[in-house]
């Protein structure tokens, strides 16, 4: 059997522009790293507030706050040591915090394609409900960074 022979392209026939092919491939590789980033950041914003629901219905619900309060504790403990500090106390109790402001999950999934966790972090101490969600949807709509969200005088305890 004889072997087909593949045409073979000379280096002379072909020019490549080698930078315009760099420039390419880092656009492609920027491009997808970006969208990869948002759809983590989009996740970890859901799985935040899923935890602080689950939490809020299951443990903190009806008349078991007492307990719930006191296992909160060890539940942190046992979730940075699995998963790291992003589960400290601290953490999980802004994640109940978060679900409890934003019970509505289709509006936080919503937000959460254009926002990251820190910027909910920026408008949870707003008190009042209209304030709070006028904040986050003017961040999202601006596409307003957690620094520039910072600096827009948001009301505390309003």
């Amino acid at each position: 059997m004889s072997k087909k022979k593949q045409p073979s392209v000379s280096t002379n026939e072909v020019q490549i522009d080698e930078n315009s092919l760099f420039s390419r491939v880092a656009e492609i590789i920027e491009v997808r790293k970006s969208r990869a980033g948002a759809y983590a950041n989009r996740e970890v914003t859901l799985m935040y507030w899923e935890i602080g629901h689950y939490i809020n219905s299951v443990v903190l619900g009806d008349k078991r706050a007492e307990y719930g309060k006191k296992i909160l504790t060890t539940l942190s403990a046992k979730l940075v040591d699995q998963y790291g500090k992003a589960f400290e106390l601290r953490n999980v109790r802004r994640m109940i915090q978060f679900a409890n402001d934003f019970p509505d999950f289709e509006i936080v999934s919503t937000l959460s394609t254009q926002l990251t966790w820190s910027h909910f972090i920026e408008v949870l101490p707003i008190d009042n409900e209209n304030a709070r969600m006028y904040y986050a949807n003017e961040a999202a709509q601006r596409r307003l960074g957690v620094h520039e969200l910072r600096h827009q005088n948001l009301p505390q305890g309003v």
